[in-house]
């Protein structure tokens, strides 16, 4: 038998036998590793570039090959290739005809999309053996190298271990300097069939019944997260964040509001007769909400000096602090006065409207409320 047929076949063998080991091993789950083999049509490239003719190609190419997976992303294979063959006539007049054959070694990349197909890539070496079959001058030449190829492919799994690919492959860089020198590249498309050893894991088998009472557990019927059996508040919004007996939790919020402003005539401290509705409307307010404290604020216009301005605020805060504690029951301890003369105007400027919205008093409500705390 001719040696280096011998040798194709031997690889062949190799190649498949070497992965029954990892067949055995795959009783329980998915395994990563997998083989397969494909069938196509090659095209060499540049064989007819320096011919006289070309003649009947046999393009019928075909491979196995063996995978494993590091994860469902990225994986290395290892295969057999067999591009098949192609014919021509030289410019000296000689048939001439090359085959290809090797293994290959690369990183192959699959993307899963919808349902059950993917994409994929690859990328690697050819460690090739070009030969002829027709003799030349009594022989048959041959020479060997490497080539890189690329591939691209998309794939449908029809189970969980079996998936059909179509693929497309080029190789570069295929050169025999015995065989008139030739230079070649290849394009390959084809179809492979792949066994990824092992089973999916079955879904969980429900536990039989246990034949004894079993107590129902306890429900929870405002849907807070706590069950009915220990649930003190039993009717709790589902939007409020609960403790750990289903009551509301609550937290404090310190706000502060501006109640307006009470208007004094130029240079007097006297609360006017008709700023007694606003005033009263602040001791309602202070009333109806205990808890809650206010910081009277004088201020003068821009008139005289700074000095006395800020003695005449001082003067108007004091008494409408007074007023609310004598007329209206607002406790001192509620309250608190504060001048702050021409420092702060709403208007700037001394024109008469500046001076008349600027003599006035701001009530600064401070309180504390209690909100629940939302999920």
């Amino acid at each position: 038998m001719d040696y280096k047929i011998m040798m194709k076949n031997t690889l062949k063998v190799v190649l498949l036998t070497s992965m029954l080991p990892f067949a055995a091993s795959a009783a329980e789950e998915m395994t990563p590793w997998y083989i397969g083999g494909g069938v196509g049509i090659n095209d060499y490239e540049q064989n007819c570039d320096n011919a006289l003719t070309c003649g009947d190609d046999d393009p019928y190419a075909w491979d196995v090959f063996g995978g494993y997976l590091f994860n469902e992303f990225i994986g290395i294979e290892v295969g057999y290739r067999d591009l098949g063959n192609a014919e021509w006539t030289g410019n000296d007049g000689n048939m001439y005809d090359v085959g290809a054959s090797g293994v290959s070694v690369g990183v192959v990349g699959f993307y899963p999309l919808a349902d059950k197909w993917s994409l994929s890539s690859e990328v690697g070496t050819y460690s090739y053996l070009l030969e002829n079959d027709k003799k030349i001058n009594g022989s048959n030449l041959s020479d060997s190298g490497i080539g890189l190829f690329v591939g691209a492919g998309v794939g449908y799994n029809f189970t969980d271990n079996l998936k059909l690919q179509a693929k497309y492959r080029r190789y570069e860089n295929m050169d025999a300097d015995v065989l008139n020198n030739l230079k070649m590249e290849s394009n390959y498309w084809g179809l492979a069939l792949s066994y990824r050893f092992g089973t999916a894991s079955p879904a969980p088998v429900a536990a039989a019944p246990v034949v004894a009472a079993v107590v129902a557990a306890p429900g929870d019927d405002d849907k807070d997260g706590v069950t009915n059996n220990i649930d003190k508040c039993a009717d709790t919004p589902m939007t409020h964040k609960v403790d750990a007996t289903g009551c509301t939790v609550y937290e404090n919020i310190t706000t502060k509001h501006d109640l307006g402003g009470i208007l004094f005539a130029n240079n007097s401290a006297e609360i006017r007769t008709g700023s007694f509705a606003d005033l009263e409307k602040l001791a309602d307010y202070l009333t109806k909400y205990p808890q809650h404290t206010v910081s009277i604020e004088g201020h003068a216009s821009n008139v005289g000096k700074a000095e006395y301005n800020m003695k005449l605020s001082e003067r108007r805060a004091v008494a409408v602090a007074n007023a609310l504690n004598t007329k209206y029951g607002i406790s001192s301890s509620r309250i608190s006065s504060v001048g702050y003369g021409v420092t702060k105007p709403v208007m700037q400027g001394s024109s008469a409207e500046a001076n008349r919205v600027n003599r006035r008093i701001e009530a600064i409500i401070t309180g504390t409320e209690k909100r629940p705390v939302m999920r």
